[in-house]
């Protein structure tokens, strides 16, 4: 048997203030794109069953073309595929934080599919001898949790849920910083050994857990920093986004591709001790020229080290701007010489640099319901850096 596993698609995503043609926010349609590409790979190789293992949504209450995008990318595979299970589980970005708020998810089930949106739930598929154990990040949440083992003697068990294994994240990136609340699972809960496979969904790279279970990974770049997820991917030599193909009787799981429609670009760290403004022009002009295949409308960064406010004022401006203008997002991160604190009570020691200071105090801010943390902290840090570029321009 056969099943397409895909998850954090992240509908609805916006960044850096870029429209296309249409009024769009261009990388909320870059996202758009990926799903639209997936879905057609997916019909193409015609599995049994899809899972969407969460976060098909970026927030709860997604603009109406991104409810309405979804509904037509899923009628493409209930059209294409009218006998295939289609499965999907809310994540925490699509779950209410009110119990007065609902689920836009629940529209489709007009399309036939079954949806778990708060409480685990058992999908039983007799045509393929399968059952699929469907565990939305709110159940995970719930003081009492749902057991999460096989029942019955349905030959193909399958459990979905949305969450964080433990010890799966790298420490700077686990979602328990995150602020917006996640679902730690410890790895022994889910019983990986006892499932057919395991179809994970809220960490962002692909990543197999254990023999049968897997993290589809997302498909796009869909938070505000981008650069760490790829960190994580080189770390796992994962190869890029994509979802996965499960041949579930063999155990085989196979990565699939998405051909994003731009590049994320870390560009390698400069340095900037002793160096004049004009010479740290050239070094920033000279790793652009050196970005093979271009940087124009991709997504870019670059950070340097050690730059003195001096040399941050008498950096060529204009020709910085510019290049933003070029680039979809171009993120010049010039960090200061580490200054050691004098004043305050205990040791002295490093200061933490001031973006991070502002994204753990807004990670741990209490919030209206409605507002989705990751946008507001995202917000937030956009904000600060447009204050500083102004004070040192």
């Amino acid at each position: 048997m056969k099943l397409a596993h895909l998850a954090d698609v992240h509908l609805g995503f916006r960044a850096y203030h870029r429209q296309n043609a249409l009024g769009i926010n261009q990388r909320e349609a870059d996202v758009a794109n990926a799903f639209r590409l997936a879905v057609g790979a997916i019909i193409d190789e015609r599995p049994d069953a899809i899972v969407i293992a969460g976060d098909l949504f970026h927030q709860v209450r997604p603009t109406n073309a991104a409810i309405v995008f979804a509904f037509q990318q899923i009628q493409r595979i209930r059209a294409a595929l009218p006998e295939a299970p289609i499965i999907v589980i809310a994540g925490n970005h699509d779950t209410p934080r009110s119990s007065e708020t609902g689920s836009i998810l629940r529209l489709y089930q007009e399309l036939g599919v079954d949806v778990a949106l708060d409480g685990a739930q058992r999908f039983v598929y007799p045509a393929l001898d399968l059952s699929v154990l469907a565990v939305p990040h709110q159940a995970l949440r719930d003081a009492e949790r749902p057991s999460l083992r096989p029942e019955g003697t349905v030959r193909h068990q399958v459990l979905v849920l949305h969450g964080e294994i433990v010890g799966v994240y790298p420490k700077e990136s686990s979602a328990a910083t995150w602020g917006g609340g996640t679902a730690l699972v410890q790895p022994g809960e889910i019983h990986a050994s006892e499932w057919g496979y395991v179809a994970l969904g809220h960490y962002h790279v692909q990543h197999q857990v254990d023999d049968r279970a897997w993290y589809a990974g997302a498909l796009e770049y869909v938070t505000s920093n981008p650069w760490g997820e790829i960190r994580d991917e080189g770390r796992r030599s994962v190869g890029g986004k994509g979802w996965l193909m499960v041949d579930v009787d063999a155990g085989k799981v196979s990565r699939r591709p998405v051909t994003l429609a731009r590049r994320v670009i870390d560009l390698p760290p400069l340095y900037g001790e002793e160096v004049q403004a004009s010479d740290l022009d050239r070094m920033l002009r000279e790793r652009l020229d050196g970005v093979e295949g271009g940087w124009a409308e991709q997504i870019v960064r670059q950070v340097v080290f050690n730059v003195p406010r001096s040399v941050a004022r008498g950096l060529n401006h204009d020709a910085i701007r510019r290049v933003k203008a070029e680039a979809l997002h171009y993120h010049l991160d010039l960090r200061r010489p580490d200054a050691v604190t004098t004043i305050g009570v205990g040791p002295g020691g490093k200061r933490q640099p001031l973006a991070d200071v502002l994204r753990d105090y807004l990670g741990k801010r209490p919030l209206p319901a409605e507002l989705d943390r990751e946008q507001f902290v995202q917000a937030g840090l956009a904000l600060l850096e447009s204050v500083v570029r102004d004070e040192e321009g």
